[in-house]
C-alpha cells in the first residue's frame, strides 16, 4: 500500500523534499556511553549462566529472522504485512522469556508457605516445651516433697539414737521412711512419654531448620540470578530500541527513529532501576528469612542442650531415689538394720539434694531460654 502511493506520485509532482535530520550524534553517543558497559557485563554474564546462554540464543535467532524479513522490504523502502508481523512476534516471544524469568524469580521471593509454616510449628513445639517444664517442676515438687520426708526420717532418728532407742524402738523413723516408701517415684510414666515426644520435636525441628538455612544459603550465593533477570530485561530492551530503528529506517522516517530511539532510553535506565530494586528485595528477603532460620536454629539447639542436661539429672535422680527406697524398703523389713540404713541414707541424703536443686535450676534455665528465644523470633519476624 505504502510502495503504490509512492508509485504514482513520481508521475505526476516532485517529490517533497525530506525533512531535514535532527541532530543524532548526541544519541548516538548517549546510546555508546549508557549500553558499552552493560553489554559488557551481559557477554561476561552469558558465560557464566547456562539460562543466560539459552535466552542469548533465542534473543539472535529471533532478532535475525526480523532482520531478514525486514530486509526484502528495505531497497525499495517498503514493508509488508508479513514483515511487520515477524517484528510483532519477535517482541512479543521476547516479552514472554522476559516475564517467565521474572516470574520465576517472584514465585520464589513470595512463596514462603516453608517458612511460615517453620515458623507455626517452631513455637508451636516452644509451648509444647514449656508445657513440659511445667510437668518437670510438678514432679520435682514431689521430690522435694520426698527429700523432706527423708530429712524427717533422718531426725528422728537421731532423736531416737539420743533417747536410747535402737532398731525396732525407732518406731518415728520407721514411721517416715513407710511414708517415704509410699511417696514412691515423682517421676510417672506420663512424664517421660511427654519428654519423648518434646525432645523428638525438638530434634525433628533443628532438622528441618538445618534443611531450610542450606536452601537459603544456596539461594544467596545465588542471587546472580537476579543479575540475570538484569541482564534480560536490558538486551530484550536493547534489542527492541533496534527492531524499531530498523523499521523506521526501512520506511525512511528519520525524526520516528530519533524519537523512539529518545524515548525508549529513558525505559532502560528505568528498567534498570527497577531490576536492582527487585534484586535487593530479593537479597534482603533472603536475609530476613535467613536470620529467623538462625534464631530459632540458635533458640533450638539451646533447648536440645537444655532437655539433655534435663535428661541425665533426672536419670541421676532416678537412680538416687531407687537406691533410698531400697533402703527404706530394707530397713522396714528388717527393722534390727535400722541403724545401719539410716547412716547409709544419711550418707546419700546431701547428694540426693543437690541433683535436686541442679534439676530445679536446669528446669528453670530451660523455660527462661524458651521464653527469650520466643521474643527475640518474634522482633526478628515484626523488623522483617
Amino acid at each position: 500500500m505504502m510502495g503504490a502511493n509512492s508509485s504514482k506520485n513520481k508521475g505526476v509532482d516532485a517529490p517533497a523534499s525530506p525533512p531535514p535530520p535532527l541532530p543524532q550524534q548526541p544519541i548516538e553517543n548517549n546510546t555508546k556511553s549508557e549500553y558499552t558497559s552493560h553489554l559488557s557485563s551481559y557477554e561476561a554474564a552469558c558465560k557464566l549462566d547456562s539460562g543466560l546462554q539459552s535466552f542469548d540464543v533465542s534473543v539472535q535467532q529471533r532478532t535475525s529472522g526480523v532482520f531478514n524479513s525486514l530486509s526484502t522490504g528495505v531497497e525499495v523502502r517498503s514493508l509488508s504485512l508479513d514483515s511487520l508481523k515477524e517484528v510483532t512476534d519477535c517482541l512479543l516471544e521476547m516479552n514472554h522469556e522476559v516475564v517467565k524469568v521474572i516470574l520465576e524469580c517472584k514465585k520464589d521471593i513470595w512463596n514462603n508457605q516453608e517458612m511460615f509454616s517453620l515458623v507455626e510449628e517452631y513455637f508451636e513445639n516452644s509451648l509444647q516445651t514449656l508445657d513440659f517444664c511445667t510437668a518437670l517442676e510438678r514432679c520435682l515438687k514431689r521430690a522435694v516433697n520426698n527429700q523432706l520426708i527423708i530429712q524427717a526420717a533422718v531426725r528422728r532418728f537421731e532423736e531416737e539414737v539420743e533417747a536410747g532407742f535402737d532398731g525396732k524402738g525407732c518406731v518415728r523413723t520407721l514411721q517416715e521412711l513407710r511414708a517415704f516408701k509410699a511417696a514412691g517415684d515423682p517421676f510417672t510414666e506420663e512424664f517421660f512419654v511427654l519428654f519423648q515426644a518434646v525432645y523428638n520435636q525438638q530434634a525433628s525441628m533443628l532438622q528441618k531448620l538445618q534443611v531450610r538455612k542450606r536452601k537459603l544459603d544456596k539461594k544467596l550465593k545465588s542471587v546472580k540470578a537476579w543479575r540475570k533477570v538484569s541482564n534480560v530485561i536490558f538486551v530484550a530492551t536493547f534489542v527492541s530500541v533496534l527492531i524499531f530503528s530498523v523499521v523506521a529506517a526501512a520506511i525512511a522516517a528519520p525524526p520516528l527513529v530519533t524519537a523512539l530511539a529518545g524515548a525508549l532510553a529513558v525505559p532502560i535506565g528505568s528498567v534498570g532501576k527497577w531490576c536492582n530494586m527487585l534484586w535487593s528485595r530479593y537479597e534482603r528477603a533472603l536475609k530476613g528469612q535467613r536470620e529467623i532460620i538462625s534464631s530459632m536454629q540458635v533458640g533450638s539447639m539451646i533447648t536440645m542442650t537444655d532437655l539433655n542436661n534435663i535428661r541425665v539429672l533426672v536419670g541421676k535422680l532416678e537412680i538416687e531415689i531407687e537406691a533410698l527406697l531400697q533402703n527404706a524398703d530394707f530397713a522396714i523389713r528388717e527393722e534390727d538394720a535400722v541403724k545401719i540404713v539410716m547412716i547409709e541414707i544419711n550418707k546419700k541424703l546431701e547428694t540426693f539434694m543437690e541433683t535436686i536443686e541442679s534439676l530445679s535450676q536446669n528446669a528453670d534455665k530451660c523455660g527462661h531460654n524458651i521464653r527469650k528465644a520466643r521474643t527475640v523470633i518474634l522482633r526478628r519476624i515484626i523488623n522483617n
